[in-house]
C-alpha cells in the first residue's frame, strides 16, 4: 500500500526549544527517570516469568491504538497457542485481581478487556492494577497458558516483558512532544530504548522520505525493527439488533451521520467517514466515558434534530460496550445505532516479516507445547 503524503503534517520536525526546557526543569520529568533508572540498575526488581510476554504499549497518553494492535496479535496466536490478555482495566469499578467469565459485566473488567473478551471468547482475559499479582493469578489458575499479553503496561516495569512493542502515534510523533503535564508523553523518548519493536501507527498520510527520517531516529536511539500501519474499518453493524430500523451494511453515499464516541482521538474515524461520502455531526465525550442518561437524551435529541430521512448513529466498538447492556438507552438510539469495527492492517508489504517476529519470539520461549 503507498502511502500518501499530506504537507500540512511535518512528521519529520523535533521539538523545539522550549519543550525541550519544560523536560529538563519538570519535576515529573526527574521523578520518571529515577525510577527507570532503578529498574534498569536492578534497584527495583522487574519480575521474569517462564512464559512469552509480549507488552503492547506507548509513552504517550492514550490514542495510539492500542486496542486494535492488541486484537491483532490476538488473532495471529490464538489458534496455535493457549493466549491471555492482562490489562490494567482502565475505568473498571471494581478493584484487585478480576478475570473474565461469561456474564461479566463490562463495569467489573473496563471497556477495552469487555470488547476483547466478547470478540474472542477462546482466549483468557484478567485485569489487574498490580500486573505483577495479575501475573500470579493467572499462572496459578492457567498453568496451561502458552503467552501472555500485556496491554498498555510499557511503564508497569515490575514484570519485565520478553518482548516489548512500542506504539507511535503518526499524527503526534513523541519526538516533537514533551513530558506531563506540559506535554502527553508519561516518559522520555529515550523510553524508545526497551522497545524490541517499535511501529509508527495511523498512517495514511506519511511519505517515503518521512518513513526514512523516522527509521533514522529511532534508530539512532537503538537499532530496533520498525514497521508502519494504519486502520482499515470494517462494515458497521446494528448494536440492538433485534430492534435496528435498517439491517444496513455500511455507509451510503450523502447519509447523515451522528458520531458518538468516547475515544482520545476521534478526528480520524470523522475523516474515514466523510472518504466514504456522508456528512458527520460529531458529539465528542471524553476517552473511556461512561455516557449518563441526560447525555443519551441529548443524543436523542441531536439525532432527531437532523432534518434528513437517510440518517444514522455510528459510534466505535469501545464505546458500544458501553451502551449495550445500559437500560438508560433511550429507543431511538436503539433503533438507530450502529458499531464500526476497526482493524489494523501493517503495511509496505511487512506483514509477513511482523507476524514472523511474532510467532519466532512465542515458539523459542514457549515453554509448552503449541495447542493440537
Amino acid at each position: 500500500m503507498q502511502l500518501r503524503r499530506v504537507d500540512s503534517m511535518i512528521i519529520e520536525k523535533k521539538r523545539g526549544f522550549l519543550k525541550a526546557m519544560l523536560d529538563i526543569v519538570n519535576p515529573y520529568a526527574w521523578i520518571i527517570a529515577a525510577r527507570n533508572r532503578a529498574f534498569d540498575k536492578g534497584v527495583l526488581e522487574s519480575r521474569i516469568y517462564d512464559i512469552p510476554t509480549i507488552c503492547i504499549g506507548n509513552i504517550s497518553v492514550g490514542g495510539t491504538g492500542k486496542t486494535p494492535h492488541t486484537e491483532y496479535l490476538v488473532k495471529l496466536l490464538k489458534d496455535k497457542y493457549r493466549t491471555a490478555i492482562l490489562s490494567r482495566g482502565y475505568g473498571r469499578k471494581s478493584k484487585g485481581y478480576v478475570k473474565a467469565h461469561e456474564g461479566t459485566e463490562m463495569q467489573s473488567i473496563g471497556d477495552e478487556p469487555f470488547q476483547i473478551k466478547n470478540k474472542f471468547d477462546n482466549i483468557s482475559v484478567a485485569v489487574c492494577e498490580k500486573r505483577v499479582t495479575g501475573m500470579e493469578n493467572l499462572l496459578h489458575e492457567e498453568p496451561e497458558l502458552q503467552v501472555i499479553l500485556l496491554d498498555d503496561a510499557y511503564q508497569h516495569r515490575y514484570v519485565k516483558a520478553g518482548m516489548n512493542i512500542l506504539l507511535i502515534d503518526s499524527n503526534r510523533p513523541i519526538w516533537q512532544d514533551c513530558i506531563l503535564p506540559f506535554g502527553r508523553l508519561r516518559e522520555s523518548i529515550s523510553g524508545i530504548r526497551r522497545a524490541d519493536i517499535v511501529i509508527i501507527t495511523k498512517c495514511n498520510s506519511i511519505s517515503d522520505k518521512q518513513q526514512a527520517w523516522c527509521e533514522k531516529y529511532i534508530k539512532g536511539i537503538k537499532e530496533v525493527p520498525v514497521f508502519y500501519s494504519t486502520m482499515k474499518y470494517g462494515e458497521t453493524y446494528p448494536i440492538f439488533p433485534k430492534i435496528a430500523k435498517k439491517k444496513r451494511d455500511g455507509i451510503a453515499e450523502g447519509m447523515h451521520v451522528l458520531l458518538v464516541t468516547g475515544i482520545a482521538k476521534p478526528e480520524p474515524l470523522r475523516k474515514e467517514i466523510e472518504r466514504q461520502g456522508a456528512r458527520v455531526t460529531l458529539m465528542q465525550y471524553g476517552d473511556h466515558h461512561n455516557f449518563t442518561s441526560q447525555e443519551f437524551m441529548d443524543i436523542a435529541e441531536k439525532f432527531r434534530q437532523i432534518k434528513d430521512d437517510n440518517k444514522t448513529i455510528i459510534t466505535t466498538e469501545k464505546d458500544a460496550t458501553r451502551l449495550v447492556k445500559d437500560p438508560s438507552v433511550p429507543q431511538v438510539i436503539k433503533e438507530n445505532i450502529y458499531a464500526l469495527p476497526i482493524e489494523v492492517e501493517i503495511l509496505n508489504d511487512s506483514k509477513e516479516m511482523f507476524n514472523q517476529k511474532i510467532e519466532d519470539y512465542v515458539a523459542e520461549n514457549s515453554r509448552n507445547s503449541r495447542i493440537p
